[in-house]
């Protein structure tokens, strides 16, 4: 096995194929994903300094708007520059721990953004809810405990992958048929038992993207019980109106998840490229998308970023 420890059948380094069947279109294929972790991060970091920097926003729906810009931008930047190594000078060596790190990180910031999702979800059903009481109960405490707690989750839940891939030996070779480190596709190279990682696989799959779903149904479902009861036809619109953005973030984020997830199912019907393609989408859409949607559609960010503009002119003016 090529890079291979004989003594431990635990490999030096994978070899990151990038997308087979297609490697003669990597470098067409990098052209849309460059250009979409560019606008990810110019979007996500633009979020994250307006936010910081206007008081108008310092609110717990833009804090934790934040943060899913924060992890958007932190996920997408652990596996993009590694992409393009692989489609532009044919870098494909990922030494064996960098694998298991990157892999941590993939995993784990995924189900970061599947809970701050809820978090937002708490926001907007406390914030229609109960408004009055609004700014007592996401006060900064509890903003910076649920933060907390949905980091710790998605930590905890995470890196028992890395243990159990480090814990194989690896006897099929060292190409990794993939442009990450996913766990499955590192697993399936052991010539061990891997029904223990696919049993966890899916476990983590249920508590994270099985539970967050449930939670974010369950708050959707007291929001539209309590707009429903609304007598003005301009409330129940303006109530609706403030979860479209949100609304939109779930659609973004789990639609590709969910094809994503659902492949495993698929048996050999759905060609192997056509699941790195849809894995790479799954993790780039919702960091490049989330900015625009939020800008587009939430009125203070627009104002926000309005004002910015203007400022940063009348500061270029007076030079």
């Amino acid at each position: 096995m090529h890079g291979a420890n004989s003594s431990s059948l635990t490999p030096r380094y994978f070899i990151l194929t990038g997308i087979p069947g297609l490697e003669a279109a990597h470098v067409w294929i990098s052209l849309p994903f460059c250009f979409m972790y560019i606008v990810a991060v110019v979007g996500n970091c633009g979020l994250i300094s307006l936010i910081s920097h206007e008081e108008a926003l310092h609110r717990p729906m833009y804090y934790f708007l934040a943060l899913l810009s924060l992890t958007d931008v932190s996920g997408c930047t652990s596996f993009v520059p590694n992409m393009l190594c692989i489609f532009w000078p044919n870098l494909k060596e990922i030494d064996f721990n960098a694998c298991l790190v990157q892999m941590f990180f993939i995993h784990m910031l995924t189900g970061m953004e599947s809970g701050v999702l809820v978090l937002m979800a708490l926001d907007r059903y406390v914030a229609i809810c109960y408004p009055l009481r609004y700014s007592t109960i996401l006060n900064n405490t509890t903003i910076t405990k649920v933060g907390l707690a949905t980091f710790t989750r998605s930590v905890l839940i995470m890196i028992p992958f890395t243990f159990l891939i480090k814990r194989l030996p690896y006897c099929k070779g060292n190409l990794v048929h993939h442009t990450y480190c996913d766990h499955m596709s590192v697993a399936k190279l052991s010539c061990g038992n891997i029904r223990i990682n696919a049993i966890y696989g899916l476990i983590a799959a249920v508590l994270i993207g099985g539970f967050d779903m449930f939670c974010i149904s369950t708050s959707y479902t007291m929001i539209i019980r309590a707009v429903v009861k609304l007598s003005s036809a301009d409330a129940r619109h303006k109530a609706f109106s403030t979860c479209t953005s949100h609304t939109c973030a779930i659609i973004i984020t789990y639609v590709p998840a969910f094809f994503n997830f659902t492949h495993r199912f698929g048996g050999r019907t759905i060609p192997h490229h056509v699941h790195i393609f849809v894995a790479n989408l799954y993790l780039l859409v919702p960091p490049t998308l989330n900015p625009i949607v939020y800008g587009v559609k939430t009125k203070q960010i627009r104002e926000g970023v309005i004002k910015l503009f203007f400022r940063e002119k009348d500061i270029l003016s007076m030079r």
